[in-house]
């Protein structure tokens, strides 16, 4: 028997056992039988290398001919399988264009944040983050917010533990990012620094269009010699301009923080109202993103950094506020709405 006369025998066996295969299993393992690595085809192609040159030539050309005619067949039986299949399936319809698949995306607070930090990362700042549940020692009195300070009033505390006046340390989620400011000074004495801290906070007070009891804030320390005010304005600036545009307007005002002195407000021109005044600015035009000023002495001394001979400013954002500013958001509830239509803008 010549090799031609076995190849043909090959493949009329292959395509006789194929004609019969009735299921998809059964399809596969025709496939791997007949042409996979270890099928009768791949024994003989793997034979030619010992064969006479011309006999090589005629026999490669006739085993890549049934191997060719073999793969086609199998092209045209999954086919077959394939349009049973449609045709058994209950109210399908193949001429209907597919369905395409829906792609995650980051949430736009989440964009937002990464896009602050990347702007502070380029002037030099390092990011950091804090835990969420906080000693009040670090929230509020090492930050010059003593027991009987007012401003503990208007922070709205949720507490984690129960309060005991004899207990220094009680535990509360904490109110701002501020806390960060302390623990990293306590571990870095040494100036120069620059770290912002994104993060959650928490505060319990009413919801409304620009208030939430859970939101994020990036916190901002630069500590160094001869720090200075306009190095601030300077820093909010420059920031202002990469986020919002060089159109859009930027207001600083007096203000007071209990651990900055001086203190300021930065305030950027309403994006649903250009100033005009709607309920998200208070009829004020404006909208307030973050509160800064130079970092209280006492808040320096309290960590062990000589305030006689350094100086830093610090400032802390609200980070849901600007992208109200920047795409003209009139509630700041629509961003944990369970509604994906409006998240699915960005």
């Amino acid at each position: 028997m010549t090799e031609n006369i076995s190849l043909d025998n090959l493949k009329q066996n292959a395509l006789a056992e194929l004609a019969a295969v009735s299921t998809a299993d059964a399809l596969e393992a025709w496939r791997v039988g007949w042409l996979g690595k270890k099928s009768q085809l791949n024994t003989v192609l793997r034979g030619l290398a010992a064969l006479p040159v011309e006999e090589r030539k005629s026999l490669g050309a006739a085993a890549n001919v049934v191997r060719q005619d073999l793969e086609s067949a199998l092209a045209a039986r999954e086919q077959d399988f394939s349009d049973r299949l449609l045709e058994s399936a209950p109210g399908i319809d193949i001429t209907l264009p597919g369905r395409p698949w829906l792609s995650g995306r980051l949430h736009p607070v989440t964009r937002v944040i990464n896009e602050i930090t990347d702007i502070f990362s380029s002037l030099g700042f390092s990011v950091v983050e804090g835990p969420e549940v906080e000693y009040d020692r670090y929230n509020f009195d090492a930050l010059n917010i003593p027991k009987e300070h007012p401003a503990r009033d208007t922070m709205q505390t949720f507490w984690v533990d129960d309060v005991d006046e004899k207990d220094e340390r009680h535990v509360l989620l904490r109110t701002h990012t501020s806390p960060m400011q302390v623990r990293f000074m306590e571990k870095y004495k040494e100036p120069p620094i620059r770290i912002v801290v994104p993060g959650r906070v928490y505060r319990y007070e009413a919801t409304d269009a620009s208030h939430l009891p859970m939101f994020h804030q990036v916190e901002g320390l630069m500590v160094d010699r001869n720090v200075s005010l306009a190095q601030l304005k300077g820093t909010l600036f420059e920031f202002a301009r990469r986020f919002f545009g060089p159109e859009r307007r930027v207001r600083f005002r007096c203000d007071f923080f209990p651990f900055v002195e001086p203190g300021v407000e930065m305030a950027v021109e309403c994006a649903s109202c250009k100033g005009a005044g709607c309920r998200v600015c208070g009829n004020s035009g404006w909208l307030e993103i973050l509160g800064a000023g130079m970092v209280h002495p006492k808040v320096l001394e309290g960590v062990g950094i000589d305030s006689t001979i350094y100086s830093g400013f610090a400032f802390g954002m609200g980070v849901e506020r600007l992208p109200m500013l920047r795409y003209g958001v009139d509630d700041i509830r629509l961003f944990y709405s369970s509604d994906l239509r409006f998240l699915r803008q960005f």
